[in-house]
Parts: structure tokens; C-alpha cells; sequence
């Protein structure tokens, strides 16, 4: 099943109930640019590859063809999102406790922007819709374990497999370049970095975009009464809607983060910020290729902290590390719970 933007146009002007779940899911996506997308242009900002306003419309033009060219070759990461949690049953409920689970997921990754951390918005997502999920259900009839189960592999392959790739790649970069001047090496890894950006704002466009377009699918049927929709397609309008207001939110707020992740937690060099969003970007395909939804976060700032270890452990601010783990730590259950909350006050009110 699929919906045309004429269709969709036309239900919007008449569905109230669609209006407020399109505007809450939207500013889902809007806080995801401020908080994930930087991610992805963080190292060529802070390494002065490129001037922050060229990487924002750069991390625009990528995160569409990310979105377009992986939704292509395979959406799986999008039907993961969808059918992770059961919203079916009463449809007039399911939408209502899906609203609420925007709501918190919008209070979490606000108050985690406002700190300056780069909370998992990814994680955010999944804790949000599996509270009011199981808000719904007054258990876990709610989750489906075997969606959610791919979760955990995403956490472990993020975290692990994105240090390694950033350990190794930071160590072979080094080891080929060791008999290079530096000064004509420099332009070189300028261009590359740019590159990689380029390669991880694709990347986070095939992750995330693919998350939040299931999200807004999932609300659109909803609205409509249709709370069994199997099979879906994913419009291109839909695509384009998403990476515009993606785009948006890290023109709005993206700075703090790339301070963040690019200056604050490791000072690279231009071959070092090559090697993670190489390394980001290579752990990203491989999740993406295999249906398994990761946080673009995790990916990048534990390639990030591999780079830095591959010179030496003092090169990474452990500091700045424990801030961010204790987000991520924290993100499943303190959104998960303020999903719940807002679920069950939502289906007392409304």
C-alpha cells in the first residue's frame, strides 16, 4: 500500500487526527536534525574542511540520496521500525498512544540538545514507541520481540564494530601515509573528508530517514482506521519531506552537537576525521544492508574514540565519553517511561 501526495494532501485538510500526528512526527524528524544528522559533518566541520553552512546543505543533498538510493535496494530497517511495536487493534487508541510517544520522544531529544549531548535519537524512537506500546496493551503484548531483538544487535554492532573500524582504519591510514609530507598529504585528506561527510550523511539518511518514514506511515494508516497495514511502499514525496526537515533542524541547532562530537570529545586532524567517517560510514552500510537498525550517534562517536585510541587513550576526553554513555544508558528507560506516562495520559484526555 502506498499514498500519493494529492491523497495525502487531500486527508490532510480533512483528518484533524492526521494533521497532529504528520505535525508531532515532523517535529520528531526536525529535533533528529538537531541532534543525529550533525553527527555526520561533525569531523569536516571541526577539522575546517568545510565551512559549517556548506556542510549542512551538503548533509541535505546525501541524506535524500541515502534515504532514496537504500529505501530502493532495501527498506527493511523502515519495517523493522513499523512492525517493532503493535499499535493495532483500536485504531482511534493506536493513534492516540502514537502521538504520545512522539511527544516524548520530542521532550527527551529537546532536553538532551538543550545539555549539548548527543543522545541516541534512534534509541529515543524505539524506548518512546515501546512505552506507549506497552501503555496500550497494559504489558508487552505490545513488543514484538523478535523486531525488537534486532535492536540489541544494532547496539552491539554500533558500539563495537564502529571502535574497531575506527581503531583500524585510523591505524592503517597512518601506516600508508607514514612516509608522506604532511603538507602535501593535508589537501588530500581535506577533500577526502569531505568525502567521508558526504559518505556518512548518506549513510545516516538510509538509517534514520528509513526509521522516521515507517514512523509517518504507520501514523498516516492510523488516522485512516487502518491499523493492519502489512505491505507498504515508501513515496518519494515522502523521502523528500523528510530529508528537507532533517536538513532544516541541523541549520537550526546542529553546532552544539558538532562541537561536541567533532572538537570536545577527541581533537582530530584532518586524516583522523577521514578515518572515522570511513569507518562510520562502513559500519552504517553494513547495518543497513542487513535490516539492522543502529544509532547513527553510537556509530560515529565510538569510531570517533577508536581514531583517538588508535594514537593514544589520552587523546580522547573520557570526560566528555562518560556524559554520553550515561545519556545512552539512560535513553531507553527515561523515554521509554515518559512514553508510557504520556500514553496513558493521552488516552484518559483524548
Amino acid at each position: 500500500m502506498t499514498i500519493t501526495l494529492t491523497a495525502f494532501l487531500q486527508d490532510l485538510g480533512s483528518n484533524p487526527p492526521l494533521l497532529i500526528t504528520v505535525l508531532l512526527t515532523i517535529a520528531v524528524i526536525l529535533v533528529n536534525g538537531w541532534t543525529d544528522a550533525p553527527n555526520a559533518i561533525a569531523t569536516c566541520v571541526s577539522t575546517r574542511s568545510m565551512h559549517p553552512r556548506a556542510a549542512i546543505l551538503m548533509a541535505a543533498a546525501f541524506n535524500f540520496l541515502g534515504i532514496l538510493v537504500m529505501t530502493t535496494i532495501n527498506k527493511t530497517v523502515a519495517e523493522t521500525i513499523y512492525n517493532m511495536v503493535d499499535f493495532g487493534g483500536d485504531s482511534h487508541e493506536a493513534l492516540v498512544a502514537l502521538c504520545a510517544a512522539m511527544v516524548a520522544i520530542v521532550v527527551w531529544a529537546t532536553l538532551a540538545w538543550v545539555f549539548g549531548i548527543p543522545t541516541s535519537e534512534s534509541h529515543a524512537l524505539i524506548a518512546g514507541l515501546s512505552g506507549a506500546a506497552i501503555a496500550l496493551h497494559g504489558g508487552l503484548a505490545g513488543i514484538n520481540g523478535s523486531e525488537w531483538v534486532k535492536v540489541i544487535y544494532g547496539l552491539i554492532l554500533s558500539t563495537v564494530l564502529g571502535f574497531a573500524m575506527g581503531w583500524g582504519v585510523a591505524k592503517l591510514t597512518a601506516l600508508l601515509c607514514r612516509n608522506v609530507d604532511r603538507r602535501r598529504a593535508d589537501p588530500f585528506f581535506r577533500g577526502a573528508q569531505i568525502c567521508g561527510g558526504a559518505a556518512m550523511a548518506f549513510m545516516h539518511g538510509a538509517q534514520d530517514g528509513q526509521k522516521f518514514m515507517g514512523v509517518f506511515l504507520l501514523g498516516m494508516f492510523l488516522s485512516k482506521g487502518e491499523a493492519n497495514v502489512g505491505v507498504f511502499e515508501i513515496p518519494v514525496w515522502l523521502m523528500v519531506l523528510c530529508s528537507l526537515v532533517m536538513a532544516l533542524g541541523t541549520s537550526i541547532g546542529g553546532y552544539r552537537i558538532i562541537k561536541a562530537v567533532g572538537m570536545d570529545m577527541v581533537k582530530l586532524e584532518r586524516y583522523q576525521g577521514f578515518a572515522a567517517d570511513a569507518a562510520g560510514a562502513g559500519c552504517l552500510l553494513i547495518s543497513s544492508l542487513t535490516g539492522i537498525p543502529v544509532s547513527t550517534t553510537h556509530t560515529k562517536t565510538t569510531a570517533i574514540m577508536g581514531v583517538g585510541a588508535a594514537r593514544r587513550l589520552s587523546m580522547v576526553n573520557w570526560g566528555v565519553v562518560k556524559d554520553m554513555v550515561l545519556t545512552w544508558v539512560l535513553t531507553f528507560p527515561g523515554c521509554g517511561v515518559i512514553g508510557f506516562l504520556m500514553s496513558k495520559l493521552f488516552t484518559a484526555v483524548f
